[in-house]
């Protein structure tokens, strides 16, 4: 089985800063792109970001490009999401996802997983 585990969340206040991690572990053959997206009270889940496979091509919702930060460690099997002069609005349960092939070749599966969520709150 394969896991995803966030860690990182927490209150802080506007203006201040977080960094979410989430290690993936289980039998995984190998990693593709891997993201983070969040769902506020209310309101559907949204893209917060996405990394591809190597690094070198991440994806960011518009509003939060100049403010977060996406990035990863291969080695760790772990993406991590630092966010800074966080807002009230950036309120959520935070979720981290990956496309990820699972098994021994020759038979690896495809498929998405997601954490379990990591909650979000700032305020003052």
């Amino acid at each position: 089985q394969v896991q995803l585990v966030e860690s990182g969340g927490g209150l802080v206040q506007p203006g201040g800063s977080l960094r979410l991690s989430c290690e993936a572990s289980g039998n995984i053959f190998r990693i593709n792109d891997m993201g983070w997206y969040r769902q506020a009270p209310g309101k559907e889940r949204e893209l917060v970001a996405s990394i591809s496979s190597g690094g070198s091509i991440t994806n960011y919702a518009d509003s939060l490009k100049d403010r977060f930060t996406i990035s990863r460690d291969n080695a760790k099997s772990t993406v991590y999401l630092q966010m800074n002069s966080l807002k009230p609005e950036d309120t959520a349960v935070y979720y981290c996802n990956a496309d990820l092939y699972t098994g021994l070749a020759p038979r690896i599966t495809r498929r998405d997983y997601w954490g379990q969520g990591t909650q979000v709150t700032v305020s003052s």
